[in-house]
C-alpha cells in the first residue's frame, strides 16, 4: 500500500520535556479500541516494553493518568483502558491534526507540485 502526500506531522510540546506527537496518539488509539497494551504497541510494530514504558511516561507527564491498567493472571484478564482524560487529550490531537491539514491543504498542495518525481532521475547523480 503507497501512503499518500503530502503528509505533516503533528508535535505538540506541552511544557519542558512533555510532548505529545502521532506515536503516542496512535499508541492511545490503539488501547482505545483493543483494550490492550500489547495489542496496540504490537499494531505500531512497537515492543510491549516499550508500549508499557510510553504508557508510563504519559501517565507521569499529566495531572491525572490517561490509562488505568488491570492485572491479568495466568488465567488472563488483564486489560487497559482509557481515562476520561486520555479520551479527551486524544480527541483534542486529532481535532488539531484536522484543523491543520484542512487549514494547510493548499499550501501543501502547492509545495507537493514543486518535488520532483521519484521516476524522474531517481538515482541517478548530477
Amino acid at each position: 500500500m503507497t501512503p499518500s502526500f503530502p503528509k505533516c506531522r503533528l508535535r505538540i510540546v506541552l511544557a519542558p520535556g512533555v510532548a505529545f506527537g502521532p506515536g503516542k496518539a496512535d499508541l492511545l488509539q490503539g488501547l482505545a479500541e483493543t483494550g490492550s497494551i500489547r495489542a496496540a504497541g504490537s499494531r505500531l510494530g512497537m515492543s510491549y516494553k516499550r508500549a508499557w514504558n510510553l504508557v508510563g511516561a504519559l501517565n507521569r507527564d499529566f495531572a491525572e493518568p490517561l490509562v488505568t491498567t488491570e492485572k491479568g493472571g495466568a488465567g488472563g484478564g488483564g486489560g487497559a483502558r482509557l481515562t476520561p482524560l486520555g479520551h479527551e487529550l486524544l480527541e483534542r490531537f486529532r481535532r488539531i491534526e484536522a484543523v491543520m491539514l484542512e487549514a494547510g491543504g493548499a499550501d501543501l498542495s502547492v509545495l507537493q507540485g514543486a518535488v520532483k518525481s521519484p521516476l524522474d532521475g531517481a538515482g541517478e547523480e548530477k
